[in-house]
C-alpha cells in the first residue's frame, strides 16, 4: 500500500508526519525519498523551512538508520529488526532530531512520542518514551564511543553508517590508488548531501548567463556545470525548456572527456553511441558536444521508461543531432562509431550520497551479475568501434572488480585519459593520478566518485 499521506491526518507537526510518510515509503514500499518525497510534501502542503526540516529529517534518517540502530539496539537492549517497521522507523527519526540536528533533547523525546501517538502506534508510545530518554542521555560523540570505538571495520562501518561490505570494497579501491588512510573522509563525504548541479549545454544556453540567473556557482571542473546553493531546479527557465540539466559535475567531465580531442582527433561526419543512455542528462551534454562539431549521436536505452526520459532531455537540441533507440547495447546492430560512450549499470557505490536509501538497497551478490552485464557491454562495443575509434567506460563506482579489472579482462588498449580529462576542466594531467585510467574522489574532487577509462583497439 502506497504511504502518501497514509499517517495521521490530524497530526499537529505535518513536517514530521511528511518526514515519516517518505521513510515508510521506502521502508514498506520500496520507494525512492528522492521521487517520493516531492509528492508528499505537495499533498501535506509544505514549503520553506517547514519542507527543508521534513526533507532533512527523512533523508538524514535513511542515510544514517545504520548507526541508528546501533543506538537503539543499546538502548532498548533488543533487536530493532525486532521492532514493528514504524516504531523502528519513528526511532531512527526521533534518533536522528537528537544526535544530528541540535534539537533538544525533551523535545526530541516528546515530539517523537506524540508522533507514535498521532500515527497509529499509540500502544508503543511507552517503549517509544523509554528508548527516546535512554538516547538523549548521550550526544552524538558519547553514543558513537559506546556503539562504534576503535578503528576495525565494523566500527568505521557503524560509525559512518554504511553497510560493511561496502566499506571492504572502498578500501579496496582506495588502497588501489594509493590512497589507503582515506576510507572514514570517503565515508564521512557520503554521508553529505549533494549540492543540484547543473549543466549548461552548449549551443543552447550560456553558462555565465544561467550562474547569474540561478545565483549559482560556476563549478570548478566541468566547463558546462553550476553548482544551485540551495532550493529546486523546478522552475529555472532554461531547465524548464531543456537547454540545461540536472548533472553531477564528475558525470559532466567523463562525457565531455569523450568528446575531447585529446580522445580522438576529430574528422568530419563522426557517428557516436551512448550506450546506456537512460536517464539522457550524458547523452545530452554529448549531443551538445556532437552538434557543435557536425557529428551524430545514437542514443541505446534498454528501458522504455528511461527511453522517455532521454528524449525528454534532448528535446532542445538540434533536429538530427540525436536519435533515441529503445534497444540492448550487448546486441546492438548499429555501427561502425567512432566515439562510444559507456555509463556502465554499476552498485553506484560513487554515488551514495545522492539517494540516502541506496547504500542499504545493494548487496555485494549483486556484483557478479554487473560484472557480466559490464564485460558484455565493453566486449560489444568494441565489434562495433569504427577503426581509430576511441570507447569511455565509464562507472559511477570506483570497486575494482567493475572498473579496472573489467578494463584489464577486454583485451583493449588504455589511452591516457588524464590527458582528455585534463582539456576538459583545463587541469594538468599529474592532478588526475598516475593513469592512464581516472579515479575522481567524492571527499578530494567534490564528484561523485567516477571512473573513466578511454579504451582503442590494441
Amino acid at each position: 500500500m502506497g504511504r502518501i499521506g497514509a499517517i495521521g491526518r490530524g497530526m499537529n507537526d505535518p513536517a514530521r508526519r511528511a518526514a515519516l510518510d517518505c521513510v515508510l515509503a521506502v521502508e514498506v514500499d520500496g520507494a525512492y525519498a528522492n521521487l517520493v518525497m516531492p509528492a508528499i510534501l505537495r499533498q501535506a502542503r509544505l514549503g520553506g523551512r517547514e519542507a527543508a526540516f521534513a526533507t532533512e529529517l527523512a533523508y538524514g534518517t535513511l542515510r544514517m538508520s545504520g548507526l541508528y540502530d546501533a543506538v537503539i539496539a543499546h538502548a532498548a537492549n533488543r533487536r530493532p529488526d525486532s521492532l514493528e517497521v514504524p516504531v523502528r522507523a519513528i526511532l531512527w527519526l526521533g534518533a536522528h532530531q537528537a544526535l544530528s540536528m541540535s534539537t533538544a533533547p525533551h523535545a526530541a523525546v516528546s515530539e517523537t512520542v506524540d508522533l507514535a501517538k498521532d500515527s497509529g502506534a499509540g500502544r508503543a508510545s511507552g517503549l517509544v518514551n523509554a528508548v527516546m530518554r535512554r538516547i538523549v542521555e548521550r550526544d552524538r560523540e558519547a553514543w558513537l564511543a559506546v556503539v562504534a570505538s576503535g578503528n576495525g571495520r565494523a566500527a568505521v562501518a557503524t560509525r559512518h553508517s554504511h553497510p560493511e561490505w561496502i566499506v571492504a570494497e572502498l578500501e579496496r579501491s582506495l588502497a588501489a590508488r594509493g590512497r589507503s588512510g582515506e576510507i572514514e573522509s570517503l565515508l564521512a563525504a557520503h554521508n553529505v548531501p549533494a549540492a543540484v548541479t547543473l549543466a549548461a549545454r552548449p549551443g543552447l544556453t550560456d553558462r555565465d548567463a544561467l550562474a547569474q540567473a540561478t545565483g549559482g556557482d560556476r563549478t570548478t571542473l566541468s566547463p558546462y556545470g553550476v553548482a544551485l546553493h540551495g532550493g529546486s531546479p523546478r522552475g529555472i527557465a532554461d531547465v524548464e525548456a531543456g537547454l540545461a540539466g540536472v548533472q553531477d559535475e564528475g558525470s559532466q567531465v567523463v562525457a565531455a572527456a569523450l568528446a575531447s580531442e585529446r580522445a580522438r582527433a576529430f574528422t568530419a561526419g563522426e557517428r557516436w553511441l551512448d550506450a546506456c543512455a537512460g536517464p539522457g542528462g550524458k547523452t545530452a551534454l554529448l549531443g551538445a558536444l556532437a552538434a557543435g562539431r557536425g557529428a551524430h549521436l545514437d542514443a541505446v536505452e534498454l528501458h522504455e521508461h528511461r527511453v522517455r526520459l532521454v528524449e525528454q532531455n534532448v528535446r532542445a537540441l538540434p533536429g538530427g543531432t540525436v536519435d533515441v533507440f529503445t534497444g540492448d547495447s550487448t546486441t546492438w546492430n548499429g555501427g561502425p562509431y567512432d566515439r562510444i560512450l559507456i555509463d556502465a549499470p554499476c552498485t553506484g557505490i560513487g554515488a551514495l550520497r545522492r539517494r540516502p536509501e541506496s547504500r542499504w538497497r545493494r548487496s555485494a551478490e549483486v556484483l557478479g551479475e554487473l560484472t557480466s552485464l559490464q564485460a558484455a557491454l565493453v566486449g560489444h562495443a568494441a565489434e562495433i568501434l569504427a577503426p581509430g575509434g576511441v570507447i569511455a567506460y565509464v562507472t559511477c563506482s570506483p570497486v575494482v572488480a567493475e572498473t579496472t579489472d573489467i578494463v584489464a579482462a577486454s583485451g583493449l588498449q588504455l589511452l591516457d585519459a588524464r590527458a582528455a580529462v585534463a582539456e576538459v576542466t583545463g587541469t594538468e594531467n599529474d592532478a588526475w593520478g598516475t593513469g592512464p585510467d581516472v579515479q575522481m574522489w567524492t571527499h578530494v574532487h567534490g564528484t561523485d566518485s567516477m571512473y573513466l577509462a578511454l579504451l582503442v583497439h590494441a
